[in-house]
């Protein structure tokens, strides 16, 4: 019997390899992508600087159980590279080296063929360099590489976040990699970001923007001792005129200048970088994000009475898989009646009653893009009256929200024309009293961009051409809210991923139904799975 076993899965491994040789094959689309996106970021740069990117570590899920691994989004848009121990340097100026000039360098795990044999094959420098970086190095060379990081001007990198754990038995592991960068780069052991930031603005604060800095100081100075601890930010806090007096900024200044590390740059830089999308990353997103519509489809047709939350969510996954989405693009919420109200529900396990909404926000992550589509469906098919009304009102905001999704407007402009309609909208129905009463059922903002994070990473300037975002009202009733009792257990949210062209807004989920009408009507189509049942099981 064990050696059926052994055999049985040698046949998987092979065919698993086989299968990753076929799918990790680099398109030159792909190679060109991730080498203009490095390029790009080279050009932001100062002279005479390096970034450093990390991708994350491997998380354990318990014992000797991790969890499948995903890379880091900022480490896989410059490199394309998946597997993990890997970190990236990418130079302003050009590198000599006795194999001539270069401007990046990847350290990458080394093949291993026991590993390799329990976990899948590993790409190896072959791999990382058909990937077209100009120099790749087994990662046990990062910590003696011939780089004198104070010779840079700037170092740019993200902020530690040190959630990985230490190997002792593997001396070039991330966190290793990671130690060795923080002793390079004399990293105080208490080196606190919010505080780095709050001096760097106070530095450079214009008199415009004086109060506005003050008052955000204020705020973090009052939750969080070590922010209120700091001396510069005393003084600073301690300020009567508009303006920040020449010495306190040199004194903020000399207190920086000891650092030739940089936490804020790099993100910055990156933001701007990934809010625009190119044609390649759009042809990907969109698939994402019609894969996530067919899902929303799909279980219209499928609702039945008696269906679990979870099973609800099976079938949007099931969709996902099906399509070649192997992944969620974050922890599916499936929530029915007073669960809808709870905006990250992820528990899913309720039955809900024949007369509850069942609100659905899920996403696919299809090639490392994710999509966020959400639909509020009644269980028995039709929508109540108070159901109705409030669908309704949320859809109205939505569709001001989706107007709002145009070249130079931002999420500030498309949530503000959201909560117009649904502060308007309560007030008429006698929910609340006034319209600043509204923020108690609908509590969050209205738009975000989506991309290799569903919450993807930007600086929430003005919308780029070609940045995709979500337009998301939503209204949410718990029980024993602060008006009549027939509005309460009633969670709704309407969510749409919103390409922003030079022509306009378009909608990439306008696949899935979301006007309560076509709702109905798609509700009443027949389902594939009508037909499908499980035997019972044999114990309770």
């Amino acid at each position: 019997m064990h050696l059926i076993f052994r055999l049985f899965f040698s046949f998987l491994f092979v065919l698993g390899l086989s299968n990753q040789l076929f799918a990790q094959t680099p398109s030159k689309e792909k190679i060109s992508f991730h080498k203009e996106r490095r390029n790009q970021l080279q050009n932001q740069m100062a002279p005479n600087s390096v970034a450093v990117i990390f991708t994350t570590p491997v998380r354990n899920r318990a014992n000797d159980v991790d969890y499948v691994y995903h890379p880091d989004p900022n480490f896989y848009y410059l490199t394309g590279w998946r597997e993990p121990q890997s970190v990236l340097l990418l130079f302003s100026s050009v590198q000599h080296d006795e194999q001539g000039p270069y401007k990046e360098i990847l350290f990458i795990q080394e093949r291993n063929p026991r590993a390799e044999q329990w976990n899948g094959r590993r790409l190896g420098k072959e791999g990382a360099l058909a990937l077209g970086l100009e120099r790749v190095y087994e990662r046990q060379h990062f910590s003696n590489f011939p780089l004198d990081y104070d010779a840079f001007d700037e170092v740019l990198i993200v902020d530690f976040k040190n959630d990985e754990r230490d190997n002792p038995n593997d001396p070039a592991d991330l966190y290793s990699m990671k130690a060795h960068l923080k002793t390079a780069l004399h990293f105080p052991e208490n080196f606190n970001k919010t505080v780095y930031q709050l001096q760097q603005a106070i530095r450079t604060v214009s008199a415009e923007d004086f109060e506005a800095l003050k008052r955000r100081v204020s705020w973090y100075a009052d939750n969080d001792k070590s922010v209120a601890n700091d001396e510069i930010i005393q003084d600073f806090l301690a300020l009567e005129t508009l303006e920040v007096p020449a010495d306190l900024k040199m004194k903020t200044a000399f207190e920086l200048r000891r650092y030739n590390f940089d936490v804020q740059k790099l993100e910055h830089f990156l933001g701007d970088l990934r809010e625009e999308k190119t044609a390649y990353e759009m042809e990907i997103l969109k698939k994402a994000v019609e894969i996530s519509a067919i899902g929303q489809v799909e279980v219209m047709k499928a609702m039945k009475s008696g269906m679990s939350e979870r099973e609800i969510q099976g079938i949007h996954e099931y969709v996902f898989k099906k399509y070649g989405a192997a992944y969620e693009g974050y922890p599916s919420i499936v929530g029915a009646g007073h669960n809808a109200c709870v905006l990250h529900y992820i528990e899913n396990n309720d039955i809900p009653e024949e007369q509850d909404l069942m609100l659905m926000d899920l996403g696919a992550e299809y090639q490392g893009y994710t999509a966020d589509v959400t639909r509020t469906i009644p269980v028995k098919g039709t929508f109540s009256e108070e159901q109705r009304l409030l669908y309704q009102l949320v859809y109205d905001a939505q569709e001001a929200g989706i107007e709002q999704a145009v070249i130079g407007s931002t999420s500030t402009k498309v949530t503000q024309a959201t909560q117009e309609v649904i502060k308007k909208g309560l007030l008429a129905l006698g929910i609340i009293e006034e319209e600043k009463d509204f923020r108690r059922y609908f509590p969050h903002g209205a738009a975000h961009h989506i991309g290799l994070d569903v919450h993807d990473l930007s600086n929430y300037g003005p919308f780029p051409v070609n940045s995709v975002i979500t337009v998301e009202p939503g209204i949410y009733i718990p029980e024993n809210s602060d008006c009549d009792p027939k509005w309460w257990g009633i969670g709704i949210r309407i969510e749409d991923d919103i390409w922003i062209t030079e022509k306009g807004p378009v909608n990439l989920s306008a696949k899935a139904p979301r006007h309560w009408k076509d709702i109905e009507a798609m509700m009443a189509q027949p389902s594939p799975l009508d037909a499908f049942r499980l035997p019972a099981l044999s114990t309770n």
